[in-house]
């Protein structure tokens, strides 16, 4: 499992996080899969109780990951608005988050998706992936090298986190 962690935590963060970073997340989370109330009683200040959706393993990793990493938001323009900032100012977008501000949802996702799918190209762009089960904002996605998206679904299905990537989970959801 921790193997699997690493891999998954490594791809998900597309060079934003450290290998001691990833590591440590990797760790405390093998911990929280294989006996949760061990690891709570170790970490008394873990906010986790079991009315959360998600098992305390994948709360481990998807609370741990920082927001260059993590995107959360309520609507598509905040979203993009996070997604650009955690690139910086010295890389330009051919799009402003503001521009999506009255868009339908599917329309302001496919924005996103065309403009991050054509940056980075020698990795095969980003693509938008939902991760976990979103608990407080109606959106949760990372950024994944086009190239990984294949092997982060799999990685995210043996660890039992749900993950699709964006643009084909709004379609699904909204029946296009």
């Amino acid at each position: 499992m921790k193997a699997a962690l690493i891999e998954l935590i490594s791809k998900i963060s597309s060079g934003c996080m450290s290998e001691a970073q990833i590591v440590q997340i990797a760790d405390e989370a093998t911990q929280a899969y294989a006996d949760p109330d061990a690891f709570l009683t170790a970490n008394p200040d873990i906010n986790y109780d079991d009315t959360f959706p998600i098992p305390l393993g994948e709360w481990v990793v998807v609370g741990s990951l920082p927001d260059t990493v993590l995107f959360q938001a309520d609507t598509y323009m905040d979203l993009f608005a996070q997604i650009v900032a955690s690139f910086g100012p010295d890389v330009a977008f051919n799009i402003k988050p503001k521009q999506l501000a009255k868009t339908e949802a599917l329309t302001a996702l496919n924005r996103i998706q065309i403009q991050m799918g054509s940056m980075n190209p020698e990795n095969g762009g980003y693509t938008l992936v939902n991760l976990s089960q979103p608990l407080d904002d109606e959106i949760q996605a990372v950024l994944v090298f086009g190239r990984d998206v294949e092997r982060v679904l799999e990685l995210c299905a043996e660890a039992g986190i749900s993950a699709a990537p964006s643009l084909e989970a709004l379609k699904v959801a909204i029946h296009v």
